[in-house]
């Protein structure tokens, strides 16, 4: 009995994009080799076609089209010599590296307090002085204050805040010299159904002094 010619997936060609798959790639090679520009240029149409009837999710995404010509590109290892209705890119550019994403910034070495907290503190200091920003100060400190909290799981003082949210300012916000105080901890921890609205401070309520 004759021995079956089998092909092992460890000795076939590696598909370039795989979500096609090796129908398909066999396909684009066949293209790539055909002798006449006109014949290239009417198989790969065909093949377009195939590629949108496989890929429906993206008809809905901006340049279908364009992306799957450029699909078509890649999977011929750039070889494919057909007229694209599109600006064909180029090798180094489909594959050049993103440029590399910084770091969110931290509250230094207060990270309890959240990656979007010196965010927070850069803005309100670009804000004219006013009942405003003193409100949105607040409401800063505030949820400072419920981060400390939620880290240490008991109680500080709203001066540890108030001299942390002066370091983070680079000493422009001092809290110290006002008379409000910060939201009471066992407030801040209370679960609610609902968010809160952002508080202003109580002009009715002093701090001791």
């Amino acid at each position: 009995m004759d021995r079956f010619d089998l092909e092992y997936n460890s000795e076939r060609e590696k598909l370039i994009i795989p979500e096609y798959g090796r129908h398909i790639q066999k396909l684009v090679n066949h293209c790539v080799n055909l002798p006449s520009k006109e014949e290239r240029n009417e198989m790969a149409n065909a093949i377009i076609n195939v590629m949108g009837n496989l890929q429906p999710h993206l008809r809905d995404v901006p340049d279908f089209k364009h992306k799957l010509w450029d699909q078509l590109l890649i999977m011929s290892d750039f070889r494919l010599d057909a007229d694209s209705p599109y600006p064909k890119p180029s090798k180094d550019e489909l594959s050049a590296k993103p440029d590399a994403l910084g770091y969110p910034k931290s509250a230094s070495k207060y990270k309890f307090y959240g990656n979007n907290i010196q965010i927070m503190i850069d803005t309100a200091l670009t804000w004219e002085d006013g009942e405003l920003k003193e409100a949105l100060i607040y409401t800063i400190a505030n949820h400072m204050k419920k981060c400390y909290l939620n880290w240490n799981k008991d109680t500080v003082e709203d001066e540890i805040i108030f001299e942390h949210l002066n370091e983070l300012s680079n000493g422009k916000i001092n809290l110290n010299t006002k008379l409000e105080t910060l939201t009471e901890s066992k407030d801040l921890l209370r679960k609610t159904a609902s968010k809160s609205k952002v508080p202003k401070p109580s002009p009715g309520k002093r701090r001791k002094r």
